[in-house]
């Protein structure tokens, strides 16, 4: 059983952390300092240092920390067990409410990239693996419905998912949603419609 003293360090790190989600999603990477996240996180430096060595380990966590959450929700569309067009309209779905939310600030991973447009970056890096992974869940998704041309239609959903997580925080999140899923239902409409064009005739 651990004592009181050993087990600090990781409510620490979680305070740190929960205050960096927090500060860096809602008012930017690089315009939040050290300083900030150590005095509302209410640790001292020599805290933070022992758990991220640098700001840039702390802003890796924190990406990690969203990319589980979405992968979550992406595991949890697929594992209700519906069939397929439903897991995308539940992931679209899950997706739409994140809009409408309140403190909604577009996409985590678009903005981290803007602010940091290094491709060496592994900021940047982290983005790149993140988007990659999105991008192949939904062509997993969508190759169950059609046996080709599954990618494309998986970056048309990306391509429409980006777009609305942009325009999410500057008009009307509602509406925004229900563009998106309206978007979501026409591609699977046209997949659909090719798919029966593709069957063999009887």
């Amino acid at each position: 059983m651990r004592s009181p003293s050993e087990s600090r360090p990781s409510e620490a790190r979680s305070r740190l952390l929960a205050t960096a989600i927090r500060l860096f999603y809602t008012e930017g990477i690089h315009a939040v300092g050290i300083d900030r996240i150590v005095a509302e996180a209410q640790v001292t430096r020599a805290t933070l240092y022992r758990h991220f060595p640098g700001k840039e380990d702390l802003v890796l966590a924190y990406l990690n920390e969203v990319d589980r959450a979405m992968r979550s929700q992406a595991d949890e569309a697929v594992a209700a067990g519906l069939p397929t067009a439903d897991s995308i309209r539940a992931l679209s779905g899950s997706i739409a409410q994140g809009i409408q939310s309140s403190g909604f600030r577009g996409c985590a991973f678009l903005n981290a990239a803007a602010e940091y447009p290094d491709p060496e970056s592994p900021v940047h890096k982290a983005v790149l693996a993140h988007r990659q992974w999105f991008l192949e869940t939904a062509t997993e998704l969508l190759a169950k419905l059609r046996e080709t041309g599954a990618e494309p239609a998986a970056r048309h959903f990306v391509m429409m998912r980006d777009g609305a997580m942009a325009a999410g925080c500057l008009f009307d999140p509602a509406l925004i949603s229900e563009t998106f899923l309206l978007g979501v239902e026409g591609l699977l409409q046209v997949h659909a419609a090719e798919e029966l064009g593709n069957a063999p005739a009887r």
